[in-house]
């Protein structure tokens, strides 16, 4: 039987900076026996050094040298031969554990001989709920499958081509998991029984952000092994070795996009896989590679402010002058172009938005005239919001939300709100009423809202307040942006 030999994400994290009570030109030249085993640890993980017996001095034997010279090479640093303090930074960094010497001149080795590749999720973290696990593994398969001719389908079976698990310690694949802070994942390359799976060490924190280890990214790299790619010594692939907490705008690099269609370029075109909202595929706008909408891919832009944004059928949809962006709850993937693309009968912009679940209905409001949404279908003709008990004066609604536990909406204009019972149909008495006296912290123009996770989000112009109804409380505020996936630098 043909071993399958795995690439273990062996990272341990650590600060910016790294402090020293040597000078480092010193401590290059006096490594101490800690930087030793470190360096040797290293170099027999990632660099098929062979242990040597532990009375030889590991500094001055040639093969360790020249070990840590291929080492040196691979990451552009200086090529000394010797531990110094450059080199041994490197080393502390957080990295994927995949050996960087065997033919990384070329980034692939086997693939799938199919064009239609499974994945299945077995046991899961305890970090985050299954069903947000289950959309960042799914955004992170996405990443590839845009850039190839590969269909990903999700399996429900243990006997899926690629299996995600979370486990610790020895599990059963002869490459047991450290606990806290070293290896974090490992993937085995395309094959049988174990070919193609990736393994999580549960004693790591895993999260959607910035706490811990950030899921996406690392299944993202980890799926590009499942896939039979290498390691790149192009800091900007995402087949690097080395884990950055802050994704780039594109993913994939353009080396990561052509190691992959070497691979699977001969093969059929995939079909378009089916979506929630099964919008004509040349309205799928995406560059390969990439999570980020075309809007957003070249700044991201920190200023972007949202005129409207719900939550329909389990997506939201943001609205920016005549432009939309679907993304599904807690994924990645973005479907985004002009709103007449997904909604042919609009032609203008979007002021306000809501939607009331229980009917499967949204509406959606453009000066004093709104529109009714039900699924992905605009149903009959625009009506006036004298409908909901607006006084003449009343021109446009700057946003709306409901609120699924009172049955109420409330609407925003200017800097006053109604309140509109959605079982009656009827605007309630004593409104409007000023904003500031009953949403304390909210002394801002409201440009949109979302009721969310039990909170009101308030979008005002590029920042968005997550608002306690209950306790009439401010309790974080995000970038707007940070609801398509872009990260602060």
């Amino acid at each position: 039987m043909q071993l399958v030999f795995p690439w273990p994400w062996a990272l341990v994290f650590c600060g910016v900076c790294f402090s020293a009570s040597v000078p480092r030109e010193e401590a290059s030249m006096h490594p101490d026996e800690n930087d030793l085993t470190l360096a040797t640890e290293y170099l027999q993980r990632f660099y098929n050094f062979e242990r040597e017996p532990l009375t030889r001095t590991k500094r001055s034997n040639p093969s360790f040298s020249s070990k840590l010279a291929d080492m040196q090479s691979f990451f552009g640093l200086s090529v000394t031969g010797s531990p110094d303090s450059q080199t041994l930074e490197v080393m502390r960094t957080p990295r994927c554990g995949v050996s960087d010497v065997e033919d990384y001149s070329h980034g692939t080795l086997s693939r799938w001989k199919k064009n239609k590749v499974t994945f299945g999720i077995g046991r899961y973290t305890s970090d985050m709920p299954a069903h947000v696990v289950d959309s960042l593994i799914s955004s992170a398969v996405a990443v590839w499958g845009r850039a190839s001719l590969l269909t990903f389908v999700r399996s429900y079976s243990d006997k899926a081509d690629i299996m995600v698990d979370f486990t610790y310690g020895g599990h059963g694949d002869s490459f047991p998991f450290d606990g806290p802070g070293g290896t974090l994942a490992h993937a085995f390359g395309p094959g049988e029984g174990l070919g193609g799976d990736i393994h999580f060490d549960d004693d790591e924190y895993w999260s959607a952000g910035s706490k811990g280890f950030n899921l996406f990214l690392v299944a993202a790299h980890e799926f590009g092994h499942a896939l039979g790619l290498r390691h790149s010594r192009d800091p900007k692939s995402l087949m690097y070795p080395v884990y950055r907490s802050q994704a780039q705008k594109v993913l994939l690099s353009s080396e990561d996009i052509i190691n992959l269609n070497a691979l699977y370029a001969s093969q059929r075109q995939r079909p378009q896989p089916p979506s929630r909202f099964v919008w004509p595929p040349r309205f799928r706008l995406f560059y390969p590679g990439s999570r980020l909408p075309l809007a957003l891919q070249e700044t991201c832009d920190p200023n972007l402010s949202f005129d409207a944004v719900t939550d329909i059928m389990e997506a939201l949809f943001f609205f920016k002058d005549r432009y939309l962006w679907i993304k599904h709850d807690e994924q990645y993937d973005i479907k985004e172009g002009p709103i007449h693309n997904f909604m042919p009968k609009i032609d203008k912009n979007i002021n306000a938005a809501y939607s009331v679940p229980q009917r499967s209905t949204a509406y959606l409001f453009n000066g004093t005239r709104y529109w009714t949404m039900r699924g992905s279908l605009i149903k009959g003709r625009t009506k006036h919001i004298r409908a909901y008990g607006f006084p003449s004066w009343v021109k446009q609604i700057d946003a709306a939300v409901h609120i699924t536990n009172t049955g109420r909406t409330l609407f925003f204009t200017q800097d006053k709100y109604w309140k509109y019972n959605e079982n009656r149909k009827t605007m309630e008495k004593l409104f409007p009423r000023p904003i500031k006296d009953d949403f304390p912290g909210i002394n801002m123009t409201v440009n949109a809202a979302v009721y969310k996770d039990g909170l009101i989000h308030f979008f005002s112009d590029a920042e968005v307040y997550k608002y306690n109804y209950s306790t009439k409380q401010i309790t974080g505020v995000d970038k707007a942006n940070s609801w398509l996936g872009c990260m602060e630098k």
